[in-house]
């Protein structure tokens, strides 16, 4: 049960933090303060917020992805570790209070820049307004902007696609459902009822596939027509198109492989069925000739994307594997063990580990994309609720995305959009705008 602050109220004036007896103030943080319940007039620690943590990025200026071992060893192109901590001792899990002393302006321009969204603010009841020390904002960073916030889900978002040649973006929830929205107007067009929680969702051309419990559901946006993909057993967690092949990673282990022809009816056969992993597979993706699969039983495995026969098995990951990327010449992961890992190819014809970047928090979703001068950005969704926005290959943190509840789903569009659809069913529209036009001035 959650515990509810009492806020009390006295007609006494607010004072200085620093108005102490003699001595000096203290740099000691009130714990009765924190908690909303000191009483002393004259309290000789200190009745302030501490100044939170700040990011010092070091913009990269490379254009090309680049990891080596030295780097790593080095800490080179790891620019977000980088941050200045304060000395000032911080304050755990306190209320937010309205008798905070007022900062100057100068104080408060001179504040780092927020890292963490007011849950207060959320709710609608932060009484601190310019003075709280989180943001009242859905983002921190520069360069972006969001476009649109589209509500109708009422469970976790699990799909997003964008059909070729449509002005339409479906979407797919844990809620049953699939969502049909207009990309002009913003407003839900229709609703498909899938029969089950959907588990993951993409398009190929017209295409677009939605997995639920035991079956695949394909639609074709320019005919109209729709049918289902029975065999698989249990959810469908993730989905992905390579060499004229549909596959679907399943909830006991298997990867499903659809064939299209377009002398069948349905137009797409069973073709194979690729098994190897221990626990259901969560993520697909494919690149250079091969398909790889990421699983909770902590490996990736790779697959011959033509004799759909098994290659590898990575094991670098101590937790579920829960995204990968296939970028340039290296492959991306993520794990809920709270790193991001790149692996790049050995002479053997391997793949090893070359850089590994920390986070905090498990890590739910990869995306790739360029921003608007062409830097090549990698969207990382962590299970505290937020996206990290990073330059490559430094790992530079360019910005954040904040969500009530956590970001399940990233996936990017054209024309330098990006979405984000978290657990409460929302779906967020943001873009890259584009950099400011130069001014030449005529001689």
């Amino acid at each position: 049960m959650a515990t509810k602050v009492v806020r009390r109220h006295t007609n006494r004036p607010e004072r200085s933090v620093y108005a102490r007896p003699a001595g000096g103030p203290s740099k000691t943080v009130c714990a009765f303060w924190a908690a909303g319940r000191c009483t002393r007039e004259f309290c000789r620690f200190l009745h302030a917020d501490a100044p939170p943590s700040s990011l010092n990025p070091q913009i990269s200026k490379k254009s090309s992805l680049v990891w080596t071992k030295e780097a790593t060893a080095t800490g080179k192109g790891n620019a977000c570790n980088a941050t200045q901590k304060s000395n000032a001792p911080q304050k755990i899990n306190a209320p937010h209070e309205s008798n905070a002393p007022q900062k100057s302006n100068a104080a408060q321009k001179s504040n780092p820049t927020p890292k963490s969204v007011c849950k207060f603010w959320v709710d609608g009841n932060c009484v601190k307004g310019d003075r709280c020390r989180y943001l009242h904002n859905w983002f921190r960073g520069e360069g972006f902007s969001m476009l649109a916030k589209l509500q109708g889900h009422t469970k976790a978002v699990t799909g997003i696609a964008l059909p070729e040649r449509t002005n339409k973006l479906y979407s797919t929830s844990k809620d049953g459902t699939a969502r049909v929205w207009d990309c002009h107007t913003g407003e839900c067009g229709s609703v498909i009822d899938l029969g089950g929680e959907a588990g993951s969702l993409i398009s190929e051309g017209p295409w677009v596939f939605a997995g639920v419990p035991n079956l695949v559901k394909v639609w074709n946006t320019e005919t109209n027509s729709e049918f289902n993909l029975d065999g698989p057993v249990g959810q469908m967690h993730a989905m992905v198109v390579g060499n004229e092949m549909l596959f679907a990673g399943t909830q006991n282990g298997d990867i499903c492989v659809w064939k299209g022809s377009t002398e069948t009816n349905p137009p797409f056969y069973p073709a194979a069925t690729l098994k190897g992993h221990t626990g259901a597979v969560v993520c697909l993706t494919v690149g250079r000739n091969r398909l790889y699969s990421g699983s909770v039983d902590h490996t990736i495995k790779v697959w011959d994307l033509y004799t759909l026969q098994g290659v590898l098995t990575l094991n670098g990951h101590s937790g579920a594997v829960m995204s990968l990327l296939c970028w340039d010449q290296f492959l991306l992961s993520c794990s809920l063990d709270n790193t991001i890992k790149v692996w790049a190819a050995t002479e053997g014809g391997g793949l090893e580990v070359t850089y590994t970047h920390n986070e905090e928090q498990g890590v739910l979703d990869l995306a790739g994309m360029t921003d608007a001068e062409s830097k090549p950005i990698l969207l990382s969704s962590c299970n505290d609720n937020s996206v990290r926005i990073y330059e490559l290959p430094s790992f530079t943190e360019r910005g954040r995305l904040f969500a009530k509840q956590e970001v399940r789903m990233v996936e990017v569009g054209p024309g330098g959009l990006f979405f984000s659809g978290d657990a409460t069913g929302l779906l967020s529209v943001w873009k890259w705008m584009d950099p400011p036009a130069v001014k030449v001035e005529s001689s």
